[in-house]
């Protein structure tokens, strides 16, 4: 395997981000990129010196300032004052896998050769990603509309020798860090303070993030909803192919396909049933499960242009001899892309926890709570309140952040996405939804075992069998918080393969 990806024009897909990030390889520069950053950067400085005309966020004030003209001997103190004046997240800190996807796409964003930013300024954020070089970002402070403003600033800040970062797993000072290395801070020039803050890298990496764990758990929530038809003794016909290509939506038929798969040569699903049919927590897997599919592959096709697009402003155009501001920074897209994920999502953890319900309920000879002597022992009772509690919780998160918009800027900035709220929230769906399909696995291998000596098909066989070695039968009451988390783990142990 190629231990060193190649920044360049071509183009980006989630699975090669999943590949780079998580698979530790190294960034460079490809002699393309170096050329179009070059190329850019002289063209921006002949320009400054032949045209003294105000140019927005180059030789201007910003948002509502921008008709404040800067002096020339200025301009690398606007730029540097910009960063730090913009640097003001708050809340929690953002996890270090996902600043280490917005370090990548901040870096091929600035490739193309439309930012107009020293190379050095590139190189160094290279340098950081190769180091495992973090910057402390925080979750709060993104209007998504201007860029991610306030996230982007404390990427920016090591970058002046100013913030902190992480090296190593301890928190430092940045200016420690590049004596370490040997670094001199940067000296920003015109407008790269500006290229650095406006982008949507924030939103783009969360979303990308999340993508990645939303295709695992569409995929994990057909297994698990496989496990527990079988524990509930549920039919099989629901899944004929049949009915899903009279309503061909492609996730439908999709999840139809995986359900029978996972079910093939089952002696549970082939026995007779003495029920005609099942409720729809199990019957309409396909319909349910594959409506959140259609909405990842959207959502991946929204994120699969970001990731690719050049979304700092102004935007310079060597080749037209150009400098353009518009709205590339304005997270709309995004936003509404990642709310359509988090309901997604959301509804994935819905269906599961009515699954976990049914399974405790001492229907299909099951018994109540899915335990030995119940009343003595309460079993599965409690797992359920709380996967309904967290299921509760994401439907409150679903609620969309983009059909917010509060001014801002002195009215400059008059509409906003809220993007960067989406893709937060989106991520604590995603957390709490591999919850829910934890606690629903938990239940549905507990069910399974009431039917022995009957035996599911020899892939549920075998992954129940994996399961076990780290959460086994419940024959007693005991501490079941540590199951959930132990079956959390489990899931979260998995490497799902994505298809782009």
């Amino acid at each position: 395997m190629e231990t060193t990806h190649y920044i360049s024009s071509d183009l980006l897909s989630i699975d090669m981000i999943n590949e780079i990030v998580f698979q530790g390889k190294q960034l460079a520069l490809s002699e393309e990129a170096i050329v179009n950053i070059e190329k850019c950067r002289k063209y921006l400085d002949d320009k400054m010196k032949s045209n003294s005309d105000p140019i927005y966020g180059i030789n201007t004030g910003f948002g509502s300032l921008c008709n404040v003209k800067i002096s020339n001997e200025n301009l690398s103190k606007l730029q540097e004052n910009l960063v730090k004046s913009h640097a003001c997240g708050t809340g929690e800190e953002v996890p270090h896998e996902i600043v280490k996807i917005m370090l990548l796409l901040k870096i091929q964003s600035l490739s193309y050769g439309h930012s107009g930013v020293q190379l050095v300024t590139v190189q160094r954020l290279i340098d950081f990603y190769n180091n495992d070089i973090f910057p402390v970002i925080y979750t709060q402070g993104s209007l998504g509309a201007s860029g991610d403003l306030a996230p982007l600033a404390h990427l920016s800040l090591p970058l002046l020798g100013e913030g902190e970062v992480y090296l190593d797993g301890f928190r430092q000072p940045s200016s420690k860090v590049l004596e370490k290395f040997g670094w001199e801070p940067i000296v920003l020039q015109s407008k790269e303070g500006l290229a650095l803050l406006n982008g949507t890298q924030f939103m783009s990496a969360y979303g990308v993030y999340c993508l990645i764990k939303a295709e695992k758990i569409s995929y994990l929530a057909d297994v698990i909803g496989a496990v527990s038809l079988e524990g509930f003794d549920g039919r099989l016909e629901p899944f004929t192919d049949l009915i899903h290509l009279v309503r061909p939506h492609k996730g439908q038929i999709q999840t139809a396909e995986r359900m029978r798969d996972l079910l093939e040569d089952s002696e549970i699903i082939a026995q007779p049933k003495v029920h005609v049919q099942d409720p729809y927590s199990f019957r309409c897997i396909p319909q349910v499960h594959g409506a959140s599919k259609d909405t990842i592959d959207y959502v991946k096709k929204v994120f699969r242009t970001e990731i690719n697009s050049v979304t700092d402003n102004p935007n310079i155009f060597v080749g037209e001899d150009l400098i353009i501001s518009g709205g590339n920074f304005h997270g709309q897209p995004l936003a509404l892309a990642l709310d359509f994920l988090g309901i997604a999502l959301s509804e994935l953890g819905s269906i599961s926890e009515r699954r976990t319900y049914q399974l405790i309920s001492g229907l299909r000879g099951l018994p109540a709570f899915l335990v030995n002597d119940p009343g003595l022992n309460s079993g599965f009772m409690i797992p359920q309140y709380t996967a309904a509690s967290i299921a509760s919780q994401n439907k409150q998160l679903a609620t969309p952040a983009s059909i917010d918009s509060i001014v801002s800027s002195n009215g400059q900035e008059d509409h906003v996405s809220m993007g960067a709220n989406a893709a937060t929230k989106t991520l604590h769906i995603v957390e709490n939804v591999e919850r829910i399909l934890g606690i629903e696995l938990l239940n549905g291998s507990q069910a399974l075992e009431f039917r022995r000596p009957l035996q599911s098909s020899e892939f549920i066989e075998s992954f129940v069998k994996s399961y076990r070695e780290d959460v086994p039968f419940v024959s007693e009451d005991r501490i079941l918080h540590y199951d959930i988390e132990k079956s959390v783990s489990f899931l979260n142990s998995f490497q799902i393969e994505m298809e782009d």
